[in-house]
């Protein structure tokens, strides 16, 4: 009888299924929020039908990564997909906004599996000089999506309902299960070792900690007594955790790859670019809409040549990593981004949509490589058996670092703004909202609207600005890492 063998093309099709399939969650959910609150009735806890998602996401990445090591790559990938898929079916069943944000936490559980095991997938199917094309691929999802996720889900809010946003992750979910279980052929072995269970629950504690944090420090007021009390949480839970860590006999994050040097400074890199990667996709289509008064599928498009150019600097890393240094081809993807973000900063409020293209274009080159030799390198660092750990703590440092520039930038926006509301007195922050939606700017006076978008202006430039320091720092811990590539 002939043996079975990976049908590796079929499964890199399953893996980019996956992955687009949890990165157009996130903003087709928030294109039909407006229709759920309305629904369900539910405006305060609008946010936690986010919140919760990214919390559990998170949470689980670690954990997965280190079940793909233990337990085998097919399986655990396998009960992911299935938590998510049923997460999916409940939360389109939902008539209360508790029982959706319930099954959002369910839905977070199963997506927290996504990235990690496909790049930990991918490492085990593909030669090192080919693995960053294919992690760039993988990656050029979340900008496909960032596109077709409003306009998927404004369809099928208009033409079914908001339950199908849900519901169509069913099908999708079945059909790669279903690939990856008959074309995803991995050897049997026997692993003896146990599970760190003392390790799960330290890092769900100081996970959680964080990511509430993150959400405390983007409220306003801030509440001082919750954060304190998060901090002193998430301090002594990973004081615990370390600890923890150095007793287990299998940890489930091995503190000794934190030795390696490349391996910590290409995670922190992640994390800052991830960050700064927040702040060009989200704000940027803020002033698109709100300053040059383009419609909001419009808006989405001035980031579509960074998605194209993604993939194009994913494979040139792929070239390069068999050739230079990952802290060369770091230097190299800073210059393109550090070159999109002056671009961004000393742009005038005049600066015509077609220049939103290039500065587009560049940065997306810089994505490409910064991402993907950070994803690939840190697989590099560590033994085969440890690949799905450090492909899930690349995944995390990255949600990590997204998490908290969400908050830093939010903050830094609404000060501006109001600021700039303060100065003007005929202005106000409902003004602003108004301005921002393409829909309600044309019912405003005339006369309010060079102030208003002054106003927008200056609040995007300190964003940006904020923004530029990341890519700073991104070169100083590059430059931390001297030690020679083995």
């Amino acid at each position: 009888m002939k043996k079975r063998v990976t049908n590796v093309r079929v499964v890199t099709i399953a893996l980019f299924i996956a992955t687009f399939m949890s990165a157009v969650e996130g903003t087709i959910v928030a294109t039909a929020m407006p229709t759920i609150v309305g629904d369900l009735h539910g405006v305060s806890l609008m946010n936690w039908v986010f919140s919760i998602f990214l919390l559990t996401n998170a949470i689980a990445t670690p954990i997965y990564g280190k079940l793909a090591d233990q337990l085998g790559r097919k399986r655990v990938f396998i009960f992911g997909l299935i938590v998510f898929t049923v997460g999916s079916m409940f939360s389109g069943m939902s008539d209360r906004m508790i029982t959706l944000i319930m099954w959002r936490a369910v839905q977070g559980v199963g997506a927290g599996v996504i990235m990690p095991v496909s790049f930990t997938i991918v490492a085990d199917l593909y030669p090192f000089e080919r693995r960053a094309d294919v992690v760039g691929l993988l990656g050029s999802a979340w900008g496909i999506a960032s596109i077709v996720a409003p306009l998927l889900g404004g369809f099928i809010v208009d033409q079914l309902s908001w339950h199908w946003i849900f519901f169509v992750n069913v099908p999708i979910g079945l059909v790669t299960i279903g690939l990856i279980w008959w074309f995803l052929v991995e050897p049997v072995t026997k692993r003896t070792s146990r599970i760190d269970y003392g390790g799960v629950v330290l890092i769900a504690i100081v996970l959680l900690a964080i990511m509430e944090l993150f959400q405390l420090l983007g409220e306003q007021p801030l509440n001082w007594a919750l954060i304190a009390g998060c901090i002193v949480v998430a301090t002594v839970g990973l004081g615990w955790f370390v600890r923890q860590e150095r007793r287990a006999a299998d940890p489930i994050i091995p503190l000794a790859m934190f030795k390696q040097r490349t391996f910590v400074t290409q995670n922190l890199i992640a994390a800052l670019i991830s960050g700064f990667i927040f702040a060009y996709e989200v704000y940027l289509p803020d002033w698109t809409q709100g300053i040059l008064g383009l419609p909001a599928t419009m808006a989405g498009f001035a980031i579509t040549p960074s998605s194209i150019m993604w993939i194009i600097g994913s494979f040139w890393t792929g070239k390069l990593l068999v050739k230079f240094r990952p802290q060369l081809i770091t230097y190299l993807s800073l210059i393109f981004i550090g070159t999109g973000s002056l671009a961004s900063i000393v742009a005038p409020i005049t600066t015509p949509f077609w220049l939103f293209f290039i500065i587009s274009g560049v940065l997306g080159i810089g994505f490409g490589l910064c991402i993907t030799n950070a994803s690939v390198t840190v697989q590099n660092e560590v033994a085969d058996d440890q690949i799905g750990v450090a492909s899930s703590f690349n995944t995390l440092s990255r949600t990590l670092g997204q998490t908290l520039m969400i908050s830093v930038f939010g903050i830094v926006m609404n000060t501006s703004m109001s600021h700039g509301v303060a100065t003007h007195p005929q202005t106000s922050l409902k003004l602003m909202n108004e301005l921002i939606n393409p829909k309600t700017a044309k019912h405003l006076a005339a006369h309010l609207l060079p102030q208003l978008k002054e106003i927008l202006y200056g609040a995007l430039h300190n964003v940006f600005l904020v923004a530029a320091l990341l890519v700073v720092a991104a070169a100083v811990v590059n430059w931390l890492d001297h030690r020679p590539r083995i």
